[in-house]
């Protein structure tokens, strides 16, 4: 993935075709990454504070290495929600940074500002512009005289006339695309918009034109505000099983709403009084069953669900909605002290309390509540299912009445029919969508690509990655602690995938691959560690992978430098880092990292935990289909 330092401003000669008055405008006041030619451009409404507009952070970064920048073009505009009280201060704070540094210290500045969601101060706002590069002093005058507000507020005034009413809206070539939104999601858009690009382009339209042309034939007048939610799908039903979850209400309730929640999100405070509007209003016919779903950028969320649970373990089930209510009721501050001082309230046993969340005694079912969330695309908080029915977000009491209402009827003609009451929530589900299957790849093999672990072990892991890419770096951790907790069981290859704009990435392959010539795998694997241990020291940039530092590396390592140097100024190792790519290609990989687990494709840095689910299943069953033979 390409780093923030790398994303410059490719704007090219000065355009023909002002987009000022596009559908969806773009000014050179806006911050850009990728070509002003690209032939598609995703424009972005985003709050800093918004937790859906965080997630979408990882999802541009795969698009923009999935297609590049003369492909695609990222555009970001502002839009602080008046409910954020950082949201404001940060995008002004970016603005500034944007006028002082252009498109190379903006997103360093937005990625960090995105990453740090919870840290939106002024002290942060500092450190995050002099690593950007630009000088402090004048970031701070800048932000006393508010100079990014008018920017802001230009961004604002569009985000209303285009109805981008929530965080984060994205328009592809105009096309509407709400909320954090899945990578295929964007990519299928992005895909069809880039052959309609090539057809205009091939019917003479020019490059510079391009954009406000598929914006203006692509833009459909937005639905009035009141009828977004009837967008959303509230029809499929989701085979979202209740288990041993705390539940409030009767088994036998016509609606069960299963709420997957965060006890540190504002947006599950929010919706309280709407779940308490429901149970006023409906009775006995309604119950809901919680399920724990802690964001990973919510440091108490996972300590708070431990908590809960320990109540309910002490105290039953009034124990455990007394702790959730004591929780959200601690919102917005809410620490390790609070988590204290809550237990105490609740008559808790001190000594087991601070078991529990010492040696984390729930998580095994925190963490099952996660992965089915995971499974059935429960991204985001708070996460509805109304009999199956998915419902997002901190609704309102009238977007859930009418299915509420619906499924009461629903459940009335089961009953009628001679579906036993505690059977009713089961039947309902019965046939509803579960997990998707795993996405397979078959991998050509090369034979001696680097890898360390046993020959024989059970578990294989490809991985596909670029040493230029700070995503791969992240990678990287999951896959420590994957050996950590494996051992034995697991061996991991190594497949070269330098992206095209990685302009040192090559060179880096290269003198991986030459380290493995002369001295094997243990001289790969530390050269790979020298080359991403660079990351941190020098925030992603590219430097330190120049030939100097290539080098130095290879002498550290202690390999024969004038060999090292031959084949660094000859190449030689081309052939096999091409066979790689070609791999990769042939398979349908498009970006860094993907892993190949077992033949199950994951893509992305993601979490130890989403490896750990596949390589669990892997050590208890055979896959369903493995890589080609290594």
């Amino acid at each position: 993935m390409s780093s923030p330092g790398e994303l410059v401003d490719l704007v090219g000669s000065i355009p023909r075709v002002s987009e000022d008055d596009a559908v969806v405008p773009i000014t050179m006041a806006d911050p850009t990454w990728g070509s002003r030619r690209a032939l598609v451009t995703v424009v972005v409404f985003g709050d800093y504070q918004c937790p859906f507009t965080g997630r979408i952070l990882p999802t541009l970064r795969a698009l923009e290495d999935k297609y590049g920048p003369k492909d695609l073009r990222v555009v970001w505009k502002e839009e602080p929600l008046p409910f954020h009280d950082h949201a404001r201060s940060a995008a002004e704070a970016a603005e500034a940074v944007y006028v002082l540094g252009r498109a190379n210290a903006f997103w360093k500045f937005w990625e960090q500002a995105l990453l740090h969601q919870t840290d939106l101060t002024s002290a942060s706002f500092d450190t995050w512009a002099e690593r950007a590069g630009v000088d402090v002093p004048t970031f701070h005058r800048l932000l006393e005289a508010h100079a990014g507000s008018a920017k802001v507020d230009a961004d604002l005034a569009l985000a209303q006339r285009l109805h981008a009413f929530g965080t984060p809206t994205s328009f592809i070539n105009g096309v509407a695309v709400v909320g954090a939104q899945p990578v295929d999601n964007f990519s299928k858009v992005i895909d069809e918009e880039l052959a309609k690009a090539k057809a205009r382009l091939g019917a003479g339209i020019a490059s510079d034109a391009l954009y406000a042309d598929l914006a203006k034939s692509n833009w459909k007048a937005p639905a009035p505000a009141d009828d977004e939610d009837e967008k959303e799908d509230t029809t499929t039903v989701f085979n979202v099983p209740v288990g041993d979850a705390p539940v409030r209400g009767k088994a036998g309730a016509l609606v069960t709403i299963v709420e997957f929640s965060d006890f540190q999100c504002p947006y599950c405070k929010r919706v309280e009084p709407t779940l308490q509007t429901i149970r006023d209003t409906y009775g006995d016919k309604v119950r809901i069953v919680w399920k724990d779903e802690p964001l990973p950028f919510h440091p108490l969320a996972r300590p708070a669900a431990e908590l809960a649970r320990e109540a309910r373990g002490e105290k039953g089930e009034s124990g455990f909605w007394a702790a959730h209510d004591a929780l959200f009721e601690a919102q917005p501050k809410i620490d390790a002290a609070d988590l204290v001082a809550i237990a105490h309230t609740l008559g808790l046993n001190a000594a087991q309390v601070t078991t529990a969340l010492e040696t984390k005694r729930y998580e095994a079912g925190i963490q099952a509540d996660a992965d089915l969330a995971d499974d059935i695309q429960a991204g985001g908080t708070p996460h509805f299912f109304v009999n199956g029915r998915r419902l997002v977000g901190a609704q309102p009491f009238e977007t859930f009445k009418p299915i509420i209402d619906e499924e009461i009827r629903h459940g009335e003609a089961l009953l009628a029919a001679g579906t036993p009451p505690a059977a009713l929530y089961d039947t309902m589900i019965h046939s509803g969508k579960g997990a998707p299957a795993p996405e397979l790849r078959q991998i050509a093999a090369r034979p001696g690509a680097p890898s360390k672990g046993p020959p024989g072990a059970p578990v294989v892991i490809e991985e596909f990655a670029d040493f230029e890419c700070p995503y791969c770096v992240r990678g990287e951790e999951a896959m420590k602690e994957v050996a950590k907790r494996y051992g034995g069981k697991v061996k991991f290859i190594w497949r070269n995938y330098p992206l095209p704009f990685h302009a040192h990435a090559p060179l880096a392959a290269e003198a991986a691959a030459e380290a493995q010539h002369q001295k094997g795998n243990t001289a790969f694997w530390a050269m790979h560690d020298k080359l991403f241990a660079r990351h941190a020291k020098k925030d992603g940039d590219g430097t330190g992978l120049d030939r100097v530092a290539l080098e130095m590396y290879a002498r550290e390592i202690g390999l024969d430098m004038p060999a090292f140097g031959k084949a660094l100024d000859g190449l030689s190792h081309r052939a096999e880092i091409d066979e790689d790519v070609r791999a990769a290609d042939d398979a349908k990989i498009s970006g860094t990292p993907a892993f190949i687990v077992n033949g199950v494709l994951v893509e992305g840095a993601q979490p130890f935990d989403k490896f750990k689910r596949i390589i669990d299943k892997a050590l208890g069953s055979q896959p369903a289909k493995a890589n080609l033979a290594h």
